[in-house]
């Protein structure tokens, strides 16, 4: 039995996590589980998986957890969600959460030693130097869920990283794929929330339309790999059937290939280093009469643009860049902004908050608040136009 606990455990990941221990109920245990505000999905949650903690951030929502799970330690606020990560006799921390929120918490539980499945992309793209230094200093494992970067991490088993040439990260393309500024102009939430291929949480999707999410995953494949920024190549994959490639130094490269379904990322990540049997859905070749490829089209979706300018410039350039993103897709999806102004107000935010090239965590975190009150100030002008 492995103890787990799930950061985020009423989302997107962390309900397909909840998936892959009920099927297998005699390999994990479910230590602590936590949500932001759905009570409801997280009391259910707790009464089928038992855990011995309980967090829901959403402090008016307390007494309601609270009354209905009498047997469980239940706590409340961001500052549990350090408790959770902290738990005694977790094992593996799944960190579920989307955004910054999961960067202290993370880092939390690699100082207590605790090995990480991390689907937290933006604990990498904020803090990855800092985060990586101290996962090397505790022995920690931080074994990645995303799809494309557990494509690399099982493409690179056995290999020595010196052999490296090239990472290739795959993208979908989203729902926008093939169209100019002129249409992007226009496009309102509910079809950017279509992705053709992958059920995600609402800001993964609005990140995939935009390509945000691509330029994200390259910043967390440089802290995760270990590779130069110009090891880094995006190409689109519209099948999203091959999910990331790995070129060696001899010209050889390797691809993960599997349907698109997150439960198998997952199940690899809690699983690891084992490769356990499963009943999912096999991929079949004569479903899929090719498997196609593009450049991505940065001047459509300059956040992919934005990004590796971002990882290039290095410092807190990507903590910036990232708080100005969560802005402005939460106003995107509240219809205060259109789908392109989200690329000027990151680019404004990046060209205005002061650069730092060896940023402390507190730093960091500084960075981010100033990107954040920068790009809701901005969303608040478009607004009074």
């Amino acid at each position: 039995m492995k103890n787990i606990a799930i950061l985020g455990s009423t989302g997107s990941i962390g309900t397909q996590a909840l998936d892959v221990v009920r099927a297998n109920p005699n390999l994990y245990r479910v230590n602590a589980i936590s949500a932001q505000q759905n009570a409801d999905l997280l009391i259910a949650q707790a009464l089928e998986f038992n855990p011995k903690l309980v967090v829901i951030v959403d402090e008016g929502q307390y007494q309601k957890v609270k009354t209905a799970l009498p047997h469980c330690q239940v706590s409340c606020g961001l500052s549990a969600l350090e408790e959770l990560a902290t738990w005694p006799d977790t094992e593996l921390l799944l960190t579920a959460v989307v955004g910054a929120v999961g960067l202290k918490p993370t880092l939390a539980a690699i100082q207590s030693g605790k090995d990480i499945a991390l689907a937290n992309k933006e604990t990498l793209v904020i803090a990855g130097e800092l985060v990586m230094d101290l996962a090397r200093q505790k022995g920690v494992k931080i074994i990645p869920v995303d799809s494309e970067h557990s494509a690399i991490f099982q493409c690179l088993v056995g290999e020595r990283n010196d052999a490296v040439e090239k990472i290739i990260l795959t993208a979908s393309g989203g729902p926008f794929r093939g169209k100019d500024k002129k249409f992007l102009q226009h496009v309102d939430k509910e079809a950017a929330l279509k992705h053709p291929n992958w059920s995600m949480g609402a800001k993964i999707t609005i990140d995939s339309a935009s390509l945000m999410n691509k330029g994200l995953e390259a910043i967390e494949a440089k802290w995760l790999f270990d590779v130069e920024v110009e090891q880094l190549e995006v190409v689109v994959h519209p099948q999203s059937i091959i999910h990331s490639l790995v070129q060696f130094k001899d010209g050889s490269i390797k691809a993960q290939m599997g349907l698109p379904d997150m439960k198998l990322p997952i199940h690899y990540a809690l699983a690891y280093p084992e490769r356990l049997s499963t009943n999912f859905r096999r991929f079949d070749f004569m479903d899929y009469a090719s498997l196609t490829f593009e450049k991505p089209d940065m001047l459509a979706f300059p956040n992919l643009g934005l990004a590796l300018q971002a990882l290039q410039i290095g410092g807190n350039a990507p903590a910036v860049l990232n708080a100005a993103n969560e802005v402005v897709v939460e106003a995107f999806l509240q219809d205060q902004i259109g789908f392109l102004q989200m690329s000027d107000i990151i680019a404004n935010c990046m060209q205005k908050v002061e650069q730092l090239k060896s940023p402390s965590l507190d730093e960091y975190l500084e960075s981010d608040k100033l990107s954040r009150i920068l790009a809701a100030e901005m969303v608040i002008g478009i607004n009074k136009k």
